[in-house]
């Protein structure tokens, strides 16, 4: 059985890092929106509502063991006395990693990590959007598995692996099944495409005819402004995000320009 314990645990942060997301659109200089956009080469797709908290991770280990981590950095492990307070994570997810360390174990040599947003509380500059008394929340919006022999080896070849699509993400339906057996929610699944648009000005209005409202809000006097939606392929390997504030900032840079 692998022992978390002897685990080189720098290594192990690498590899469980979420990558980033990609913008559906390209950015281009000081924030400016590109005409290429991610290619989904015709498949239909799943638009979640994007919540705009902190990337948090709950790392779930064969010998029972789990960690707690913001999105650089591990703060938490199971048993630990002292624990990093960066963004409330900790006290957010801690329970829900001691109750689910109880019913569920990594598959043996694997690691496998519970991607949340925790939000609202005082963590972005956005919480007022999901709550009005700093309740905090949390979404699971993937989930994936890793080999640990990935950690024999240098943390730059780790790091480039990771960057490269190596983490093995499930698929929606997997997700789905698997968030449901640990009594957990998603982020909201608004809904199923066969295609979005490709110029800047109908992505942005595709967007606005999506999502007008978080579907997340803690309470009824939240701001209830959402951040965006993420798509992404039933197989998980294609993503990006669209976001209002990359979409708002374009138009505004337009309507300069051809007030000039």
């Amino acid at each position: 059985m692998t022992k978390t314990s002897d685990l080189d645990l720098r290594k192990l942060n690498t590899a469980t890092k979420y990558p980033s997301i990609p913008t559906y659109h390209s950015l281009g200089e000081r924030g400016s929106l590109l005409e290429e956009t991610i290619s989904f080469d015709g498949q239909a797709l799943i638009a979640t509502e994007k919540v705009d908290g902190t990337n948090s991770r709950i790392i779930l280990m064969p010998d029972g063991c789990y960690l707690i981590g913001s999105r650089e950095e591990l703060l938490h492990a199971k048993g630990d006395l002292i624990h990093n307070p960066a963004l409330g994570i900790v006290e957010t997810l801690k329970p829900v990693a001691d109750r689910i360390s109880l019913i569920y174990q990594s598959p043996e040599r694997s690691a496998t990590t519970i991607y949340l947003e925790t939000y609202g509380g005082k963590t972005t500059a956005s919480a007022k959007q999901y709550t009005s008394n700093r309740e905090f929340g949390y979404r699971v919006f993937d989930v994936n598995r890793i080999p640990l022999n990935q950690l024999d080896n240098e943390l730059d070849a780790i790091s480039l692996w990771r960057e490269n699509g190596g983490q093995e993400f499930l698929s929606e339906a997997d997700l789905t099944e698997f968030v449901a057996t640990m009594q957990l929610e998603l982020t909201p699944r608004v809904a199923v495409v066969e295609s979005i648009p490709t110029t800047i000005e109908d992505t942005h209005e595709w967007l606005r005819s999506q999502i007008t409202r978080t579907l997340v809000a803690l309470d009824d006097q939240a701001g209830g402004r959402p951040e965006g939606l993420v798509v992404r392929t039933a197989d998980r390997k294609r993503i990006a995000k669209i976001r209002y504030e990359d979409y708002e900032r374009h138009a505004k840079r337009i309507a300069k320009q051809k007030n000039r």
